[in-house]
This record gives structure tokens, C-alpha cells and sequence, in this order.
């Protein structure tokens, strides 16, 4: 098995985010953080990883499903080894 190490969230996904050119928040909007990552980040495509994550809410309230869904990804995140900063809502 792999030893566990710590990962400094961060800078990888502040450097993502200068690379894309625009004004992304990874730290807030699960949107931002499938752009800066590259990952689609259609409605269809959040509300599949809502399903995947285990969502129980109406997926039609965008809104509450993304809120929830940044929560979801930042935990798990951070259950995996990745050191989030402070000012990351978890």
C-alpha cells in the first residue's frame, strides 16, 4: 500500500486557475472548480456527480445541489489527503 501523504490543495488549483485566463472561485463555486479543472461542468454533468456522491436533494434547486456538491468534493478532498486553507467551507 501507498504511504499517505499530504497534498497542499491550493497552489495546484490556484495555478489551474491562472492558467485558464479567467476569474474562477475555486474556493466557493463547485463550477469554478470542474472549469479549472477541466472537468465538464454542465448542469447534466453536476447533477450525474450529485447521483454519484449520493445527493438526496432536488437536483433542480441548482443552487442548493452546487452548494452541496462543493462540500461534498472539498471533503473528500480532504479525507484523501489534500490540505485545504482555512478560508475553504467544508
Amino acid at each position: 500500500a501507498a504511504s499517505a501523504q499530504t497534498v497542499d490543495v491550493a497552489p495546484i488549483l490556484d495555478k489551474a486557475v491562472a492558467a485558464k485566463k479567467e476569474k474562477l472561485e475555486w474556493r466557493t463555486s463547485i463550477v469554478d472548480l470542474m472549469k479549472a479543472l477541466d472537468i465538464d461542468s454542465s448542469l447534466s454533468a453536476r447533477k450525474e456527480l450529485a447521483h454519484e456522491l449520493g445527493y438526496t436533494g432536488d437536483t433542480n434547486d441548482s443552487a442548493t445541489m452546487n452548494i452541496w456538491l462543493h462540500k461534498q468534493v472539498m471533503a473528500k478532498l480532504a479525507a484523501n489527503g489534500g490540505k485545504l486553507p482555512a478560508d475553504v467551507k467544508w
